[in-house]
């Protein structure tokens, strides 16, 4: 399985004793950028998946099909594997017999784990490690204080720092591509290749992902799976270019990028040295960005998995130019993701339901008297019932709302506009924020409209 130098190979371990952190899929993601940026140069590259399942108790199966369903829902393809390492002790083995007929590793005092087994200690040659890490620079790090270590706690229970090595000199991989917070873990790696007579891999240690209090990203800063993200309503493709510019960037402002010019643009060299910081607010403005770019027919299958109840039942029984104006002019202009229609349908759409719940305290405009409003209010019903119906109903929201504001505007900016549409927009939502008065009547359809405004009036 041994890759020749002309060629790229890299690996995704992740362990499956939970779903992968968002932490997780950017390390991934750089490792697939760096592999196919490789390969459009004419390099042959192989991408790894490997599932390093050596803590028994906690590695699940359906943990390791949540990776591989996340990987396939944001198009990170591999092409090798997946391997498991809890079916790989028998290449561990050898490589501990190796290193003891060597000399270079030994039995020490029994397990805890098991009184009848011996721990397996690495012998130290105790030296300063020097690598050349690709985002870094040169590091060097003394590893007599590392003593002899536990590489295994028996034969059959090889530890993390002897299989990750075995896997990666046995699968080829040339490039070592992960969290910064493994570079104290690098030096002892170091040593069991050499100790196993296989070349230095090139190595690549990201910066840290870090949230608004500058500690490492966790579930206090909010949403870290993927299907925590996925579940609220993010795009995949949001998620892959937001993620792609934690910690990397070509240099200038550019924010949004497909996947292919990932693929085309991604360097190691435009890796940052400093903690990436994530912001809610900023994937919520790129989600919004591709959000923006669905075609209508994929937007609308989309929302309509998200909207209320009562706002289906609605958008069921009224017109074509109804149904679109909603999902539309009023829902799509106030969402940045899927996550955020339900509250859009319980705020500013919750005057579809004809509740007629108005505070009469709340209709006049500012310090207008009640009995000037009730005189607007029948001022702008006896416009509005000038407008013929088809006029009103049978046309597009553009058409129909141009007619009904060209029909009060020389009335409202006569008496003043506040004075007015105010008492128009209240009357029709019973909500101080709502879409403007001209497209919620146009919704509601002239005979509701004038009903709701007759209501308000009798209240005053």
């Amino acid at each position: 399985m041994q890759n020749p130098n002309n060629k790229v190979a890299v690996r995704y371990p992740p362990s499956p004793t939970g779903n992968l952190h968002i932490g997780n899929i950017r390390t991934i993601l750089f490792n697939y950028l760096f592999a196919k940026h490789a390969e459009r140069l004419g390099t042959e590259a192989s991408m790894i998946m490997r599932f390093e399942d050596t803590d028994k108790e906690r590695s699940k199966a359906e943990y390791e099909q949540v990776a591989l369903d996340t990987l396939d829902a944001l198009g990170i393809t591999f092409t090798d594997g997946p391997y498991r390492q809890s079916g790989r002790t028998n290449i561990y083995i050898q490589a501990i017999q190796k290193l003891i007929e060597n000399n270079m590793a030994y039995e020490g005092e029994k397990s805890k784990d098991n009184s009848e087994d011996r721990v397996i200690r690495f012998k130290n040659p105790n030296k300063k490690i020097t690598f050349t890490d690709a985002v870094r620079g040169n590091i060097t790090i003394d590893t007599t204080d590392f003593g002899d270590f536990i590489i295994a706690r028996s034969f059959n229970n090889p530890l993390y720092h002897l299989t990750v090595v075995v896997d990666d000199i046995d699968m080829g991989i040339t490039h070592i591509i992960r969290g910064e917070d493994h570079i104290t873990s690098t030096p002892r790696q170091i040593l069991l290749i050499e100790a196993l007579g296989s070349s230095i891999p090139q190595y690549a240690h990201l910066p840290l992902i870090i949230g608004s209090d500058k500690k490492k990203l966790g579930k206090r800063h909010g949403a870290v799976t993927y299907q925590e993200f996925e579940k609220v309503g993010y795009l995949p493709s949001a998620i892959i270019n937001y993620l792609a510019l934690l910690g990397w960037s070509e240099g200038n402002d550019r924010e949004f990028y497909s996947m292919e010019e990932l693929e085309k643009a991604f360097t190691l060299e435009n890796v940052s040295k400093s903690p990436a910081m994530f912001s809610y607010e900023k994937l919520d403005s790129v989600n919004r960005h591709y959000l923006l770019q669905l075609p209508d027919t994929v937007y609308e299958q989309e929302v309509q998995k998200y909207l209320t109840k009562q706002i289906q039942i609605y958008l069921d029984t009224t017109n074509k130019a109804v149904r679109h104006t909603i999902l539309h002019t009023i829902i799509k202009d106030r969402i940045s993701k899927w996550g955020d229609v339900q509250n859009v349908c319980n705020t500013e759409l919750s005057w579809l339901k004809n509740t007629n719940q108005l505070n009469k305290e709340k209709i006049a405009w500012k310090e207008s008297s009640n009995e000037a409003t009730k005189k607007h209010i029948n001022n702008l019903i006896t416009l509005l019932k000038t407008i013929p119906k088809n006029k009103w109903e049978q046309v597009t929201n553009r058409e129909a709302t141009f007619t009904i504001k060209n029909t009060i505007w020389e009335y409202a900016e006569t008496i003043g506009r506040g004075e007015v549409l105010w008492p128009m927009r209240y009357s029709l939502t019973g909500e101080e924020r709502s879409p403007d008065p001209f497209t919620v009547a146009f919704i509601l359809g002239k005979e509701e409209t004038i009903a709701r405004l007759e209501l308000a009036k009798s209240l005053l």
